[in-house]
């Protein structure tokens, strides 16, 4: 097939016609009609909402902002604006109003679709700052709307009857879809300075759903759990590939009950980040170290086990009749169990975003549950390399996609070209011809590449401190293993010009408040729990444990737990979770000084 037949509407249309009753789209615990939507709804409901845009005057090109958390609405929202050629433009569902305000402004937005009360509630407030945004469309038949004639809800705009000269204009505009159209704006967070808007059109989209097609073994009516938010290029960019090859998408409104949605979704894939599996393993660390002594070894044997057996399946070790026999073994009496509570039949997921630490990797790889880490951006449309089930290499992000070019550049920075690749920042010449360098992307990460072409992150050349002993450290390494700990919720180290590491430490105050309730540990506050000697010695031994492995400059030697979670609205981390390390540095400047006795 020529890249002109992947372009992303009409694959959907194909789908749509080939599949007809079939689910396309579920919203997890949703009511009617969201709970279930069949392949030929998809396709009516999003030609109606793309009627309605055009009956309101929208133009080809012209920037629609979607601000709500996952839900089939977004979805067929989304299609529904790519069927009329507009640009789609997503926000974070957590973003503050002067985050939604600056994207809306700079993309020159006209409407807006909302998800719930709140998200209504700043849409409306947009509206009267942001002199482009002139519609107001509301997924939640729940909110009450103001009494303005520019402010629809979703479902009414499906259910109207439009001018036959809507579906004409339409059909136009659909024939003249070309891969070169401009897809969406992706606003990256960035931990310093406004975000830039990355530049997708159809040809990076159709070049990924190409690629991907090559390695991945995703088969027609596999169910995709979609948790993390689709304002998201992982989780858009996988979501537009399982409904280009015909998959049921399951919709995660509130990403806090994934646990209890795996169980009851039973997904054959999902989108992670490395939080998700490093909580996943912490959990049941803890309960190994909890178990009686023969249950610990019947464990430890079973890990071996299948650490080996999947091995054997990389090439990397030898096969046998006596550790096939172990391995049936173990999965009847340990890893079958685990992996019914991650529903019982993944296929293999994707995991993006940080680095993963190779233990919890190792892990997942035992227990045959493939975590396929990869590695990418927002400005290449997500993945640029990645592991296979065929091509696991423990610590890797694996080997570039089959159009992707890579190279090492100077101080070993990860350079790409390819397809995939963005066209560019909107309204930033200047910072586009910046990231580039004779038409390959820069990226910012340091790496290097062995010699069967699998790609490891050494460093984030921009993230990069250095010590006053003139040691450099990767903090991302440094909290990605003291993230594996079951006490702890968020980290961010100190060691920037500093004589030691040292870190700021949110613990996780629930697994640390019924640790506290059976040691006996009585406390009237948070602050009081943090401070107690026990807490703060127990906290010392876990981190001693978890930095076994780390160079002895590298380790954290001192400390503070905080009673608050650095988060988005005190604006100490982005909306993909990246901390915001200046303005972290500047709000817990004390606790910093005194770690230093100063």
């Amino acid at each position: 097939m020529s890249l002109e037949q992947y372009h992303l509407t009409r694959l959907i249309k194909q789908q749509s016609l080939q599949l007809g009753e079939a689910i396309a789209l579920e919203g997890f615990e949703m009511a009617a009609p969201w709970h279930k939507v069949s392949w030929s709804d998809f396709d009516s409901i999003s030609t109606k909402i793309a009627q309605a845009l055009i009956h309101f005057g929208f133009d080809a090109q012209d920037r629609i902002v979607i601000l709500a958390q996952n839900c089939p609405q977004w979805t067929c929202a989304d299609i529904a604006s790519l069927k009329t050629r507009a640009v789609v433009v997503p926000i974070y569902p957590t973003s503050t109003f002067e985050q939604a305000s600056y994207i809306v402004d700079d993309a020159k937005a006209k409407l807006i679709f909302a998800g719930d009360q709140a998200h209504y509630q700043m849409a409306c407030e947009l509206t009267n700052t942001c002199s482009s945004l002139v519609k107001v469309v509301v997924f939640d038949k729940n909110v009450t709307l103001q009494d303005n004639d520019n402010h629809h809800y979703f479902d009414d705009l499906i259910a109207e009857s439009y001018p036959s000269k809507t579906l004409i204009e339409l059909d136009k505009r659909l024939e003249a879809a070309n891969l070169d159209d401009l897809l969406t704006l992706i606003y990256t967070s960035g931990t310093t300075g406004d975000p830039k808007g990355v530049m997708l059109d159809y040809r990076n989209i159709a070049s990924m759903v190409k690629q991907h097609d090559n390695f991945l073994p995703f088969t027609p009516g596999d169910v995709s759990l979609a948790f993390l938010p689709l304002s998201h290029v992982f989780e858009r960019g996988w979501s537009f590939y399982v409904l280009c090859r015909g998959g049921h998408n399951v919709y995660l409104q509130n990403p806090m009950a994934v646990k209890e949605a795996i169980v009851q979704v039973r997904p054959h894939t999902l989108c992670v980040v490395p939080r998700f599996l490093e909580k996943v393993y912490s959990a049941v660390q803890d309960k190994v170290i909890k178990a009686p002594e023969l249950r610990q070894k019947m464990f430890a044997w079973a890990m071996s086990v299948g650490h080996k057996q999947s091995e054997v399946g990389q090439g990397r070790h030898k096969a046998s009749l006596g550790l096939s026999l172990q391995w049936k073994l173990a999965d009847k009496l340990v890893f079958s169990k685990l992996k019914q509570v991650l529903g019982g039949r993944l296929k293999f997921m994707p995991c993006g975003g940080a680095a993963l630490d190779p233990n919890v990797s190792a892990f997942f790889q035992s227990i045959d549950v493939p975590v396929l880490c990869g590695y990418g951006m927002t400005e290449t449309t997500a993945t640029a390399t990645c592991n296979t089930l065929a091509n696991r290499v423990p610590g890797s992000n694996g080997a570039a996609l089959p159009e992707i070019e890579i190279k090492l550049g100077k101080d070993n920075e990860i350079l790409l070209r390819g397809d995939t690749v963005m066209r560019g920042y909107y309204n930033r010449p200047q910072e586009t011809e910046q990231t580039f360098e004779n038409g390959w992307l820069k990226t910012g990460d340091a790496g290097r590449i062995d010699e069967h072409g699998n790609l490891f992150i050494t460093d984030r050349i921009k993230e990069l401190m250095k010590t006053s002993n003139g040691k450099y450290i990767a903090p991302q390494r440094v909290e990605g293993k003291v993230g594996c700990c079951p006490f702890i919720e968020q980290v961010a180290i100190v060691a920037d010009a500093k004589n030691y590491v040292s870190a700021l430490i949110v613990p996780a105050f629930e697994t640390l408040e019924a640790w506290a309730k059976e040691k006996g540990i009585h406390y009237e506050s948070p602050m009081e729990l943090l401070r107690n000697t026990y807490v703060i010695e127990h906290f010392e031994q876990r981190l001693k444990t978890l930095q076994s492995d780390l160079a002895g400059f590298e380790k954290i030697k001192k400390f503070t737990l905080l009673p608050e979670a650095f988060s988005m609205e005190a604006g100490l981390i982005t909306p993909t979770m990246k901390l915001r390390r200046k303005v972290i540095y500047n709000k817990y400047a004390r606790e910093i000084s005194a770690m230093y006795g100063r």
